[in-house]
């Protein structure tokens, strides 16, 4: 059987990471696994409950009672068999999921299932954590990057097509703050892996990150379009 191959993208907040990952994913015929998005369904599912989000007990129990979904190419995210893919992308669910991502047994929770998934096909991931704890061993491990205030005027962007009305300054008070939480965090901080690539994609844009990124993927395989999927 063809190996499986798990190319790993980390980095901050509006580094470009989910929009890189699910175009590799679909140009390379890999399984795109968001794992933010896995951490916003276990957020939004304690936003609803009402649980507190320092009640870690009840949190692990939730991450572990989940049944997640994710389509092909990311485009659309189930909860227990509930479309959620617009639900999980208001700022409250984005605040609630940070909070619960510190949380280290609703990270093992979250970390086992992805781990399920990439035993049955190839895939793309990305996070703040998967090149060096999640997939120690990834193949590709790539860590994308950016200027703060372009990262900013990045959430701002994608805020703004969807409708959503944000205070460029929250925006970024909202960025430094979680830059801060997921790089002090004690459980799997957001850090660099020591084999990983890294890339500023400050003056890129996304065609030429993904260019450079695909480039990587082929030179350390055969051919990415004939890996396992």
């Amino acid at each position: 059987m063809a190996k499986r191959i798990v190319v790993a993208i980390d980095g901050p907040a509006g580094a470009g990471k989910s929009t890189l990952a699910r175009n590799l994913a679909a140009r390379l015929g890999f399984l795109y696994i968001d794992s933010g998005a896995m951490y916003r369904a276990v957020g939004l599912w304690a936003l609803r409950a009402g649980i507190e989000l320092a009640d870690v007990q009840r949190l692990e129990q939730l991450a572990r009672q989940s049944r997640i979904e994710l389509e092909p190419a990311g485009s659309r995210v189930r909860l227990n068999g509930e479309d959620i893919t617009e639900a999980i992308r208001t700022p409250e669910v984005s605040e609630a999921a940070s909070r619960v991502s510190t949380i280290g047994a609703v990270r093992r929770a979250m970390v086992e299932e992805q781990r399920r998934m990439a035993a049955r096909s190839s895939v793309v991931m990305e996070g703040r954590d998967i090149g060096t704890v999640v997939f120690p061993g990834a193949d590709i491990k790539v860590f994308l990057d950016a200027a703060p205030a372009v990262r900013a005027v990045r959430r701002q962007r994608e805020s703004a097509e969807k409708g959503e009305s944000i205070d460029p300054e929250e925006t970024a008070r909202q960025m430094q703050e979680r830059d801060r939480r997921d790089r002090t965090r004690s459980e799997a901080p957001l850090v660099q892996a020591p084999d990983a690539v890294y890339l500023d994609s400050t003056g890129l844009t996304i065609e030429q990150v993904e260019e450079a990124v695909l480039k990587l993927v082929r030179e350390r395989t055969s051919n990415g379009k004939e890996i396992a999927n």
